[in-house]
């Protein structure tokens, strides 16, 4: 079975691997989120930071909309965290985000473990 986006993800979360590896866990998600920038950047990798979804329902525009942390490559969702665990609260979390994209892949990461944890949804 192939892999949607194999070679992009695996860019992605050895960035995140790399972010990891160097300020290990304990920080909040917004430090990971500005070092994952930096290394995007660096490497000139396409994202957008905190983009925002509007969301419908029944064809009326709710007030409320979702911003995804990362969309990497127009087309992966990258979702940070730092849980002790990550939950079900979380993964549906990144699949809504997935409905409102468009997109089909989305990476769940936590970085608050001793082990860089991930996690690939697809929709």
């Amino acid at each position: 079975m192939e892999l949607y986006y194999k070679e992009e993800s695996y860019q992605i979360i050895g960035k995140c691997m790399e972010v990891h590896n160097e300020l290990g866990h304990g920080f909040l998600e917004i430090v990971y989120k500005d070092a994952l920038e930096i290394l995007f950047n660096q490497a000139d990798m396409y994202f957008e930071r905190e983009k925002e979804y509007p969301v419908y329902f029944r064809g009326i525009l709710l007030k409320h909309k979702f911003w995804a942390d990362f969309v990497v490559f127009d087309s992966i969702i990258l979702e940070v965290k730092c849980v002790t665990v990550l939950t079900d609260e979380h993964i549906a979390q990144t699949i809504n985000y997935l409905k409102v994209s468009g997109n089909n892949l989305g990476l769940l990461v936590n970085f608050a473990r001793g082990k860089l944890e991930y996690k690939r949804l697809v929709l």
